[in-house]
Formats: C-alpha cells, structure tokens, sequence
C-alpha cells in the first residue's frame, strides 16, 4: 500500500482531492518552522478538522490551495497556527507548583516588595488564563486587605500565547463558577466575583496582568528579567532540539535564583543545566550570578 493510499484510508470519507498525505506532511512543516508544532502522521485528522473552516472560509476548495495560500499570506498562517494550537488547562494545575510557588518563592517576592523593591513574573504559554489567575491570586494570598496592598506595589505579570482566541478569553477574565473548584477557598472568595453563574477575577488581580500574543519561537521584546517563568504542559508539543533551545532561553530570561515552572511531563536538558538546578518536582531554580 502506497503512502497516499494508506493515508486516504486513515481519513475515511474526505476525498484525497481534498486533503491529501502531501498537504498534511505540508502544513506539519508550516507548523513546526512557524511555532515548534510537531504533528505526527496520527494528527491527520485532527489537522482536517481544525483547518477545514479556514479553507472554506479562505474561499480555497482544497488543502492544496490552502497551502499555497498560507506560505504566502502571513496573516492567515497565523490563523492556522492559532487553530492548530491546543488550549487545553484549568484552574490549579498541577497545585503542586503553587504550594512551592507560595512557600518557598512568594514570601522572598512579599519581602521585596515591601523594602520597595519590584516583582515580575512570565506566565508563558498561558492558554486561556487559568494559569496566570492562579499564580496571581497565589501571590496576592487569602488577606484581602494585605492582597490588595501588595497589588498596588510593583508588580507585572506578563500572560503570554500564540493564539489570539485564547488569549481574548484570558482578558476577558470569566469562567464559569465550576471552574475554579480546584482554587483554594480563601483564594476563590477573597479574589473572585459571582456574576450570573459565572466567577470574575477581581480588579486587583487583573491589573497586575498585560496579555500579550507572542510565538516563542520568535522574538522576544521583553528587555528585563523575571523572578518567575511558568512554561508548562507547552514544551509536550515540540521536539527535543527546540525545547533545549527554548528552555536555554528561558534560563537567560531568567534573574539570578529567579524560579522556572514547566509541566510534569517535562524536563530540563540540554545547555540549560549550566544555568538551573532542580528545586522540586518540575521545579528549577537559576544559579545565583
């Protein structure tokens, strides 16, 4: 059975006019150089079926076409990218990352904070915001009134993602009220609002945060570093090469003892070992200057 063939029968009822081994093996080649996607062969479909409103939309009767319409429009090859994205977090993941967050990096944070110091924080990746409340409302804690002084202090969270949708739900700052079930109790009550069914991150929580779309493959226009870098459960979708040089990066990025966060299924290898020691499950720390 020939390539071609054996792709047609993986996608039963869509025509190999319409979307053939060639245009899949394309677009993962669009996906990987733009963003680090890597898409084996077992995404075909999941190829199909997000890309497919974008071709009838782009008025593009085949894949085909739509290739060529996306190596040469940049605007829509971000719109491809931004669907080929998964979006997929919530609320606490990995709670683990915020007990350590809170008790061993936050009180050095507060510390500084209050000699007049400042505190910024990279939630990389950040998906649709559930990350970036989490750590927010960690740092703030269950003391309103101390929360909300610490929030008027030098604080930036920068909330970073390639794709736009996401990113426009994070800003929008609600979810439904179930959503945030795995938020400690004293954090959902002190920096959360009930609307309508629904659950809204409070001002002070909010105006600590600057959304921002940006594909971490590319430039970076940030010029200061950060005292924390969240990065997790992203590196999963990028091959071991451009996760060294990612998280290589990140380690630069980072202040001396400044703390990096990534996901439970990944690691630091590679260049970056120079820079970070591991301080916890997932956790690594840069080594003072």
């Amino acid at each position: 059975m020939s390539v071609q063939e054996a792709f047609a029968e993986s996608m039963p009822g869509v025509s190999p006019g319409v979307y053939s081994a060639d245009d899949f093996r394309a677009i993962s080649e669009i996906a990987h150089k733009e963003a680090g996607i890597v898409l084996p062969q077992g995404k075909a479909m999941l190829v199909y079926s997000r890309l497919s409103p974008l071709v009838r939309n782009s008025g593009c009767t085949t894949f085909g076409s739509y290739v060529l319409r996306i190596r040469e429009d940049a605007a829509e090859r971000k719109k491809a990218i931004c669907a080929l994205t998964t979006n997929h977090t919530f609320f606490y993941r990995e709670s683990h990352h915020f007990d350590h967050f809170r008790d061993e990096v936050r009180p050095g944070l507060i510390e500084r904070l209050n000699r007049g110091g400042k505190v910024r924080m990279w939630s990389a990746g950040c998906s649709s915001g559930e990350e970036t409340w989490s750590l927010a409302m960690t740092l703030l804690g269950p003391n309103t009134a101390e929360g909300s002084a610490i929030a008027r202090r030098d604080i930036r969270i920068l909330a970073s993602d390639i794709a736009t949708h996401a990113l426009a739900k994070a800003e929008a700052a609600r979810y439904r009220e179930e959503d945030l079930k795995a938020v400690p109790e004293p954090l959902r009550r002190a920096w959360t609002q009930a609307q309508g069914g629904d659950a809204v991150i409070a001002h002070d929580v909010q105006q600590m945060v600057r959304f921002r779309q940006l594909n971490l493959l590319g430039e970076w226009p940030m010029q200061g570093r950060f005292d924390v870098i969240f990065c997790r459960n992203v590196m999963i979708y990028f091959d071991n090469p451009t996760k060294e040089r990612l998280v290589a990066r990140f380690a630069q990025m980072l202040a001396p003892e400044g703390t990096l966060y990534v996901g439970h299924s990944e690691r630091v290898t590679g260049p970056a070992l120079d820079e970070l020691a591991p301080t916890g499950p997932t956790v690594y720390r840069r080594r003072a200057a």
